[in-house]
């Protein structure tokens, strides 16, 4: 069986929705503890418990923002055309592993078959885009077949 495009498009969909959600329980929480904060704290204390608190939710609210960017990207790949070159959304099978250029997911199981969905700022990446089915790139000192580009 192959793989095709929707399926890891999926999956990718799948891994973001999972750390959405657990960015989204630690806002949550965060909440939960600025709440708790409030009532109970008075003081150089209670600033300080809040300005942690703050500076956390700044992070998750970026990591947020980050995964919002990458469903996007994804949007982006589901109109995607195979034109033989390998660009944002193609499905590249090597002599070593097939990869999903779309957005840093890692490895992903479809059947029998693995994918690294890598984004297309990772140095895998890098050396892969523009080039076809029959090419070589080289990665860690090796020389890498491109078997196939879809």
């Amino acid at each position: 069986m192959k793989a095709d495009r929707s399926e890891l498009i999926k999956a990718c969909r799948d891994f973001l929705q999972k750390k959405t959600d657990v960015v989204l329980k630690a806002m949550n929480g965060l909440k939960e503890d600025l709440d708790n904060e409030s009532k109970s704290s008075a003081g150089d204390k209670y600033e300080t418990g809040r300005e942690m608190i703050n500076i956390e939710w700044n992070k998750l609210s970026n990591q947020l923002n980050e995964y919002e960017k990458q469903v996007k990207v994804l949007n982006r790949i589901e109109d995607h055309k195979a034109s033989g070159r390998i660009v944002l959304g193609s499905i590249v099978n090597t002599e070593i592993a097939s990869y999903f250029i779309s957005i840093p997911a890692g490895e992903i199981s479809i059947g029998n078959e693995k994918f690294y969905a890598v984004g297309i700022q990772a140095p895998v990446a890098q050396k892969l885009l523009g080039k076809e089915a029959g090419e070589h790139f080289e990665m860690n000192a090796k020389k890498i077949r491109i078997n196939s580009v879809n």
